[in-house]
């Protein structure tokens, strides 16, 4: 039977706007799967110019034209995973001052990949092969393109005793309707830091990293257990980190079993526990295990760090929440955690949970590391008018990426300090 296939709606929206069009049309029968809100958000201009100074403009039309030649599932699976996992490894070399620019943006920019694989993950979402593609296996191939493109799948560390292993996570950029210009500086960090070698005290620690999704869905599915998993017990430290509050770094002391409310990237809202696998042993608190005092003493750089030990709760017997400066109370019901009542708790709270359900809580050090909010310059603040980059916007990124891996260089060396006295 020969299918008659118009391009509708986004398609119109996306050659308006210069993007490459979805990788095939939506044909008639049922309804075509549409864009999410993250996706919807490429056809504004702050991301078509940031895709364009980069020079990552030409990433979503070439994984369409991918598409296109795969006449198979087993195909289009090769292809996700090939082209996710060059995303992610060409978004650290322009971090790291490998291979061409691609254009004038600050090369320590984060948003380069946040744009591009949002315009990978709509091409896949809208693309309706000849050879018939379940719902199931779409699923399974925007999944196989998350993790790819996230560095979650080349996690390695050198088969070596003489390097300490450090394991260290970002965010996507986020509140995107509030500022569609905003980036990441936890996410910039994981790109510069991806790799790396830093020097300690105690001798060279390998920093390895992976970027997380702003979406709750994500977390209750399990995306921060299962990439972390493997990992967390060949480790000597790990810190997720995100960005929290204006002008310092905070080491979140506590984390709590509590999800706000707050819209994540899709504009969707949750308020309740934290959902986990077996609940009936969950927690209302975890703590961290870095060795925050070291950190809170050393100089890292320009902004001050702070051992942050402020947490909101429902006192046992209580109805209230209420705030606690020095931690939470026995028999506590958790409200917010140092990290808030976001999703940088809940990545702290998950991973640390994590830590403890697998035995190592006394062995590994870990926790959650807050950066400063990554402000424009001056005059540049108004999101309708003002340009997506400017100096003093590049020197703040810098400065904390700077000051990241300081203090992933303070931390490893005092965790090496504590387990070998």
């Amino acid at each position: 039977m020969t299918r008659i296939c118009l391009r509708l709606g986004v398609v119109g929206l996306a050659l308006l706007a210069g993007l490459s069009a979805p990788a095939t049309a939506a044909c008639a029968g049922p309804a075509a799967p549409s864009p999410t809100v993250e996706e919807q958000r490429l056809d504004q201009a702050a991301p078509r110019e940031i895709l364009r100074r980069s020079g990552f403009d030409g990433v979503a039309p070439g994984f369409r034209r991918g598409l296109e030649r795969a006449h198979s599932y087993a195909r289009a699976h090769s292809l996700v995973v090939r082209e996710g996992t060059a995303l992610w490894r060409r978004a650290v070399a322009r971090a790291q001052g490998r291979g061409p620019a691609g254009g004038d943006l600050s090369r320590d920019d984060d948003r380069p990949l946040y744009w591009a694989r949002l315009g990978m993950s709509r091409e896949l979402r809208l693309w309706e092969p000849g050879f018939g593609l379940t719902d199931g296996q779409r699923d399974s191939l925007l999944d196989e393109l998350e993790r790819t493109s996230r560095g979650q799948t080349g996690i390695h560390y050198p088969a070596t005793s003489r390097l300490r292993r450090v394991l260290l996570t970002g965010f996507d950029p986020f509140t995107l309707d509030r500022d569609i210009r905003i980036s990441n500086p936890s996410g910039a960090s994981a790109l510069a830091l991806d790799g790396t070698v830093v020097e300690t005290d105690r001798g060279p620690a390998r920093v390895e990293t992976t970027v997380f999704p702003v979406r709750w869905q994500d977390f209750a599915e399990g995306t921060a257990e299962r990439a972390l998993r493997p990992y967390l017990p060949r480790v000597d430290l790990f810190t997720t980190v995100s960005q929290g509050r204006a002008g310092r770094f905070d080491i979140e002391r506590t984390n709590g079993a509590w999800r706000g409310g707050f819209p994540d990237n899709d504009n969707v809202s949750r308020t309740e526990t934290v959902p986990v696998t077996d609940p009936a042993s969950q927690p209302q608190w975890t703590s961290t295990t870095l060795p925050y005092a070291a950190v809170v003493a050393a100089r890292t750089g320009r902004f001050p760090v702070y051992d942050h030990t402020e947490v909101t709760e429902i006192p046992a017997g209580g109805t209230d929440p209420v705030v606690r400066p020095d931690g939470p109370s026995p028999g506590s019901t958790a409200r917010a955690g140092g990290g808030g009542d976001y999703l940088s708790n809940e990545i702290a709270y998950r991973v640390t949970l994590l830590r403890d359900r697998l035995g190592l809580h006394d062995t590994l050090p870990g926790g959650h590391v807050h950066t400063p909010v990554l402000t424009f310059g001056t005059g540049n603040t108004d999101p309708a008018t003002g340009a997506v980059t400017d100096p003093e916007f590049v020197r703040n990124r810098l400065d904390i990426i700077a000051q990241v891996r300081s203090i992933v260089t303070v931390a490893a060396g005092a965790a090496a300090r504590a387990a070998h006295g």
